[in-house]
Formats: structure tokens, C-alpha cells, sequence
């Protein structure tokens, strides 16, 4: 066994998504190519997301945005189901960490399912940083992250100024910056937010 896949074992996957229904997801696509569009991109998206993790040696956790789906794409002996809680992204994030951390992982990621460029290599290599690192993350384009990693649980990450704003990701690194925490930065992708984001067909 490699130290990377001995590392991945003791290592967990947060993911989270948005029940997918129509009218409720992609609305800032919504807006210019309708709510059925917007479904179908999400639905791909989250297809992407299922094939690029199904096969990392790590526990995966699917925190849902609104409840549990307990028949739906992830399969129940492969990924284990969660709740989002909190009142904004930070509080959820938070959470999710810290619940995830009591289980005694060596450290855990987090994805959204919003980034078509990301790969499983992403994510490996996020772990591996995680080795000597206190904190790795996945920049996207519009100022967030479409991945963050930590070795350790800390709120502070979480306590940034305000959330989907273009400065979240330099925000971030400012506070561990300040706590003089050892951060890595993996490849900046894109995120698909709005029309202009689709490149890919659905």
C-alpha cells in the first residue's frame, strides 16, 4: 500500500450538494437558459461529481442542502448521508468539519458540486498536502473555493466577513495567514455559476 492511499484511508470526503429540484438549483442560470436547463446542468454536474469520487479509498459524506435522500444516485453502502445545518455557508462548512473531525479522521476535504474541471487527482493531492500542511485550498475563479482542506478542525477558517463574495478564498488565506498556519494552494478552476460557466454539453 502507498502512503498516499494509507493517507487517503485515514482521510474523509465532505461533499456538498443540493437536493436536486427544479426551479431550486443553478438559479443564476435559471435566469438566462430557464429552470429545465438549469436542472439538466446540475444533474450533470452532480454525475461528474459522483464518477470523480466514487473510486477514492477515502469516507465519503454527501451532506444534503434541505434532507437526507435515502434512494437516489449515492449509494447507501458506498457514501454516507448527512443534513447541511446552519445559517450560511460558513456555518454549514463549520459544522460539517466538526462533526466529521469527532469521528478521529487525520484530516478532511471538503467539495461543493459545482467545478466540471475538477479531477480526482485534485483531491489526492490535496490529501497528500495534508500530510505536511495545515490547510490546502482549491481557489475557483470567481474569488471562492471549490475545495478547502484542513488537518485539523478550526472555526476560525469559517469566520470570514460574508460569504459568496469574489474575495472568500483571499479572505481565507488571510486568516490562516494570520494564525500563521502552513497553507497550500492547488490549481484555480472554474466554478459553474452562470450561462458563460457551460462548457460542456448536458
Amino acid at each position: 500500500m502507498t502512503n498516499l492511499e494509507i493517507n487517503m484511508i485515514n482521510s474523509a470526503l465532505i461533499v456538498f450538494v443540493k437536493n436536486p429540484e427544479k426551479g431550486k438549483v443553478k438559479t443564476r442560470i435559471a435566469d438566462t437558459l430557464g429552470e429545465e436547463k438549469a436542472f439538466k446542468i446540475y444533474e450533470k454536474l452532480l454525475d461528474h461529481t459522483h464518477e470523480i469520487i466514487q473510486d477514492l479509498p477515502c469516507a465519503k459524506y454527501i451532506f444534503y442542502s434541505d434532507f437526507v435522500e435515502k434512494d437516489d444516485m449515492w449509494d447507501n453502502e458506498e457514501f454516507f448521508k448527512e443534513k447541511q445545518n446552519g445559517s450560511d455557508l460558513g456555518s454549514r462548512m463549520s459544522s460539517a468539519f466538526e462533526q466529521i473531525f469527532n469521528k478521529d479522521f487525520k484530516s478532511v476535504i471538503i467539495i461543493g458540486s459545482d467545478c466540471f474541471e475538477l479531477r480526482a487527482k485534485h483531491i489526492e493531492n490535496a490529501v497528500a498536502a495534508l500530510k505536511y500542511n495545515d490547510i490546502v485550498i482549491g481557489p475557483a475563479t470567481d474569488g471562492g473555493y471549490y475545495l478547502l482542506g484542513m488537518n485539523k478542525f478550526d472555526p476560525e477558517i469559517f469566520k470570514i466577513p460574508e460569504w459568496s463574495t469574489p474575495s472568500v478564498a483571499s479572505d481565507t488565506f488571510e486568516i490562516c495567514k494570520s494564525k500563521n498556519l502552513q497553507v497550500v494552494l492547488l490549481p484555480t478552476l472554474s466554478d459553474v455559476d452562470v450561462e458563460a460557466d457551460v462548457k460542456f454539453s448536458y
